[in-house]
Order: structure tokens, then sequence, then C-alpha cells
């Protein structure tokens, strides 16, 4: 039986509670420092909670610690990985190799997405370093995931969701170079240049594309790909987003699961998911309602696409349709949707193009395909609207929230003055309390079932079920509230046992040389990537025929970047000089 499990982000400790109650079978978040987010870190206390939370399903906590370290900070990377595994974490995610040499660190290493993991050779070199699990890079085609998974013991984590850095992970330098030194993705902070508008020049200085997202690319949304992800060997389904609020990783999140929870039901036995419990009501998710750049998916299959989301590097949302008709009325002006419009709301955030720009706006009236609105410039007829805040959506997500239970199964005997109740929960534990020296009830039948009904209720995270109910000389007269009291007697002893063992790292790590690990950037590449500026463009002269156009440079503030094209890797890079 395989198992599957989805990996949630989590900015911060409600947020992972968030998560798992959503379907949620691990969260990633990290510590106080050292996490390739800087604008994302929690207290060991806040990990601890998260924790103490995620286990009562069986769901884990990775922890990381994904930036190139400094020789000075490895005494206290160290203080913080054992505060952290102290407070229950479940794995560390790692780019640095040289934590792998502690040997206090019990809890399992797994590879970031940040080592560049995309060939078979590389992913044997983390195999052999100890990692048990490898975060591939997301733009690999199944073909090769399938491959890697086949060569190396380790687990396979893919991304499945969530923004695309336009390079490969761990080999990008824009942002210490846009800065002079002063900021670095390395060392989590990442200024995400290639959300910036450029301008792609020839080396007369010809503009051929002004104030583009040239390098900002949409998202990945991999839907409805799980299933051959599966076939592939990836067991862990990641959502990107450490960054993004509370509603996003709720919505993203319980999309996921629902599609996880049908491949189970449809496997015949075949596959499980990685933690237990039930959620129950919630909401009805929608990827477009959430925030978007549109999605892709990417190199999956192996072939090309238009991957970028060049007009815009912001979330549009969801297509509405044309404006119609823009006339002033008292409150500011009234807009007049086309038959598109979908069922608009007061409130709503709305967002159009003008002149290369993004302007968005909140609809303060919006009554059938009319919006009420102060006025807004450049918004005329024919301009295409898209609404990026549905405030119907988010007052569902906030009206009805998932709730996650364990199913526990309660057998029931009965001997006259006596009772004895037996509870399993889903996972395995069990329970036991009784009674003795009560008064038998003169109505056995309605004894029965008020101690099935009274039995049969929630305590906390805990939803009883009555399994199997029998007497042997009736059943004793019992109170509802000492049947209450029962039933939090078994949810008590429940919580008493440990749901599951932290697994240990077994052997200890060859001594490979942290240098070997990194990713060998070129001198004077910023970033490589799969993505292909002249592709995008229409401008490639071995998928698409067309004319060389000469060597071609990105603009942005009086900053030049030339460009490099290698076509015999189908790969551009971002060079320096």
């Amino acid at each position: 039986m395989k198992t599957l499990e989805l990996l949630a982000p989590a900015r911060n400790t409600d947020i992972g509670i968030a998560a798992i109650d959503c379907g949620a079978d691990a969260v990633y978040i990290a510590g106080p420092d050292f996490g390739a987010r800087k604008d994302a870190g929690n207290s060991v206390e806040e990990i601890a909670r998260l924790c103490a939370y995620a286990h009562k399903f069986g769901a884990k906590i990775f922890v990381t610690f994904n930036i190139l370290l400094r020789e000075e900070q490895m005494p206290e990377v160290h203080r913080q990985m054992i505060a952290a595994q102290q407070a229950g974490a479940d794995a560390f995610i790692i780019r640095d190799p040289r934590v792998g040499i502690w040997d206090d660190i019990r809890i399992p290493l797994h590879a970031s997405t940040q080592c560049s993991i995309r060939t078979v050779e590389r992913a044997r070199m983390f195999a052999e370093a100890g990692c048990s699990r490898l975060i591939l890079e997301r733009e690999l085609p199944l073909s090769l995931i399938r491959e890697i998974a086949s060569a190396v013991p380790c687990e396979i984590e893919c991304f499945v969701h969530g923004a695309l850095c336009v390079c490969y992970s761990g080999q990008c330098t824009m942002s210490e170079v846009l800065t002079d030194g002063a900021r670095s993705g390395d060392r989590g902070e990442c200024i995400q240049a290639c959300r910036n508008l450029y301008d792609l020049v020839d080396s007369e200085g010809k503009v051929l594309v002004r104030d583009k997202a040239l390098l900002s690319l949409k998202d990945f949304n991999l839907s409805a790909r799980l299933s051959d992800l599966v076939a592939a060997g990836a067991t862990s389904f990641k959502i990107e987003g450490r960054l993004k609020n509370a509603s996003y990783v709720r919505n993203t999140v319980r999309h996921y699961s629902l599609l996880l929870d049908k491949l189970v039901a449809a496997s015949g036995g075949a596959l499980r998911r990685a933690s237990f419990g039930r959620v129950e009501g919630g909401f009805t998710p929608d990827l477009s309602k959430t925030f978007n750049r549109g999605f892709t998916e990417l190199f999956l299959d192996g072939k090309r696409g238009k991957w970028a989301s060049l007009d815009t590097p912001k979330s549009m949302g969801e297509e509405i349709g044309a404006v119609s008709s823009v006339r002033p009325v008292a409150q500011g002006m009234e807009i007049t949707m086309g038959p598109r419009a979908l069922d608009l709301h007061n409130g709503d955030g709305f967002a159009f193009v003008s002149d290369g720009e993004i302007i968005g706006f909140r609809g303060d009236v919006c009554q059938g395909n009319k919006i009420v609105c102060k006025p807004v410039a450049g918004l005329k007829p024919g301009v295409t609207l898209w609404r990026n805040i549905s405030t119907a959506f988010e007052k569902s997500l906030d009206a009805n929230p998932c709730r996650r239970f364990v199913e526990v199964e309660l057998d029931v005997a009965a001997s006259g003055s006596s009772l004895s109740v037996v509870a399993t929960s889903e996972d395995g534990r069990q329970a036991s309390v009784s009674v003795s020296d009560c008064e038998t009830a003169r109505d056995s039948e309605r004894a029965a079932s008020l101690i099935s009904g009274q039995l049969s209720k929630r305590v906390d995270h805990y939803c009883f079920a009555v399994a199997s109910i029998g007497s042997n000389g009736g059943f004793p007269h019992l109170s509802a509230a000492a049947l209450n009291g029962l039933r939090r007697e078994l949810a008590a002893g429940l919580d008493s046992q440990p749901v599951r063992a932290i697994p240990l790292k077994t052997g200890s790590a060859p001594s490979i040389a942290p240098e070997t690990l990194q990713t060998g950037r070129l001198p004077g590449e910023l970033m490589r990537s799969k993505y292909c500026i002249k592709y995008e463009l229409g401008l490639c002269p071995v998928h698409q025929g067309a004319k060389q156009t000469g060597s071609l440079f990105l603009v942005n503030n009086s900053r030049r970047f030339p460009l490099l094209f290698d076509c015999k890797a189908c790969e551009m890079a971002v060079l320096l000089y």
C-alpha cells in the first residue's frame, strides 16, 4: 500500500492548524531563523503548539533550515534544530548538507528544492548524504521524475501548486546583484526580481518589448495530474505559499485533499493517506477565487508552452467579462458588464490592465451586471474586467470552517449492574472504562438506547460511535451525566497514548564534502531557467522557425542584463555582463 501525503505551507501556527483542519497530512514551517522566507519565522514555542495539534491526527511538521549557512552560524543552527526536535518536529528541510554531521539530530532530513535536484546523479548524491526525502525541481517532466524515483531509496516530494520561480531553484543571485549584496535569496531574502517589469532590447538598442513582466511565470497547478505523479513515484504533494494568508492555504489545501481522497477511494486499497481523521463541514473550494497569476502545468509533459504572466506579476483572479458601458452617477460611476458577468457582491475587488499597468478598485454596490464605484481612471467600454477578491467566497470561508475528527469505535458490554466500554481509535489506540455495582435498569431496551446515544457523541477531536452493544443479564441504569463522564474518560485514555513513534534517522551519513552538493552555478550567470523568453514571444528559431534575433538584453532601471540562449540544453540564462 502506497501512502500519499498532502504537504501544506504555514506562515504561522494558526495557519498550520487551519491547514490540518482542512485535510493536510503535513505542514512545513520555519523556526526562528534560517528559513528561505525570512519574514515567516516562528518561535520554538509556536512550533511545539503546532506539533501537538498535528500529532493528534498523525500529521507531521517539517521545520525549514533551507538557506546557505555561514560557518559562524552553525552553532546557532544546531541549537535551534535541537530545540525544534524537542518541540516535536518530524523532519528538517535542509539545503546545507553540513547539518547532517550532528549525531544528536535524530529526525529525518529532507533535501530542499533549493538543492536543485534535477538529475539522477544529483538525486543519488543527496541520498548518499543521508537525506530520506528529495524535493525535486518544479521543471521536471514525468519521465525524469519516474527515473529519479526508481534510482534512489528516498521518498519523492513534488510541488503541485503555487508560485513558480522562473529559474532553477537555488540558482538565482538576482537579489544580491540588484541590492548590491544587501539581500540574498540564498539567505532567505529574495526580492522577487522575477516579478519586476523589464524591457527587452536588441544589440542595437531597439526595444522589442516594453514594460512587461518578462520573467514572471504563471502559478503551478497540477490538480489534474496527481494520478500521473503517483504513477511516476511521487508520494508527497507540496503546496507553495509560506507567505500566503490563511484563506489561500485553507482553500488550496481543501481542494487538493478532496482530490487525493478520490484517488484513494478509487485505488481499491492500493493507496492511503499519510494521516487520519475525518474532515467535516467547511466550504466548497475554488482555486480561481484566491491569489493566482493564471495557471500552468509547466514542463510536466516534456513540452514547452506559454508559461509566463507577462501583463502583470500580480493576481488578476477570475475573468468576469468585458465592460459594456460606463456612466457617471452621484456615487461615482456605474459600470455595466456584458452577459458573461458573474454573480457579483458588494465589496468585490476588481482589476484591469490600462497601458501596461494593473489598476484595481472595489465595487461599492454590485447588483446583477452593474457595479457602482468611485471614479476609476482608464476604465472604459471594451476593457476586460477581472475579479480578484470575492467577498462572498471569503465570507463562506470564515462562516464554514472545516473541523477534523478522529473516529473512535466503541464496543459496549453490560451484565445487569455493570458496564464496560472499549474504545478503539482509527489509528489503533485503545482505552477502556468500566463501572459496577449499579442499579439494573427495569427497561433494558430504553437503557441500551440511552447508553448508545450518549456514548456516540464527540469529545474534543474524537468522534465516538458505538460499533457493538450487548448484555448478559440486562443493562445498568446510568444517567446521561454519568455516561458523558465515561466518554470523557475514554478520550483522556486515548490522549495519554502516543499516536505514533517519530521515526529515527538510521545510520550515519557518509562523509561527503559540502561543496560537491552545491548547485554549481556557472560564472557570470544570475539565473538559469527552462523558461525561454524567445519561445514565449514566438522568436524561437528551433521550435518555432523564427529568424535569429541576435543578442538580447533585459533592461530595468538602467540595469542591462544579457540573455544567454542555450539551445542545446533548451535553457535560458540571465547574465551579469
